[in-house]
């Protein structure tokens, strides 16, 4: 029987174009939320379920966005999740970009901690809002 362990939520930004915050470095990752999850009473076979979204806005050229998931605090940590969106130059409003990621059988410590970062291939891309990175852990 799968037993809850905990659950937590980064809400970073609760409305659409709450927010504007521009992407200055090409292809360096950029904080948008962060989990610590609790992991006592973990059991055999732990999972972590992660989902979450972020909206952006993109300059009028090929945009590549990038969401990466690493277990710990730092981009160098272990990856767990990552996916590129790319839009075309067409785009004119502001591009929501929703994931679900896994981490299946992670090392059991007092408190995991996973964050989630962004970044553009290209300048002139605005986080905008909303953005939100939400997670739980369960085990056998």
């Amino acid at each position: 029987m799968t037993t809850f362990i905990d659950a937590r939520t980064s809400q970073n930004a609760s409305l659409a174009n709450s927010i504007a915050i521009p992407i200055l470095v090409i292809n360096t990752p950029q904080l948008f939320g962060q989990l610590g999850l609790q992991t006592v009473g973990a059991g055999t076979n732990p999972r972590v379920q992660f989902k979450g979204t972020i909206s952006v806005q993109v300059p009028l050229a090929l945009a590549g966005i990038t969401i990466t998931i690493v277990r710990g605090t730092l981009s160098t940590d272990p990856v767990i999740y990552s996916a590129t969106s790319t839009f075309n130059l067409s785009v004119l409003a502001p591009q929501i970009i929703t994931f679900s990621a896994d981490d299946f059988n992670p090392p059991i410590t007092p408190q995991l901690t996973y964050t989630a970062f962004v970044s553009s291939n290209l300048l002139g891309t605005i986080r905008v809002g909303p953005e939100n990175f939400d997670g739980f852990i369960v085990s056998d």
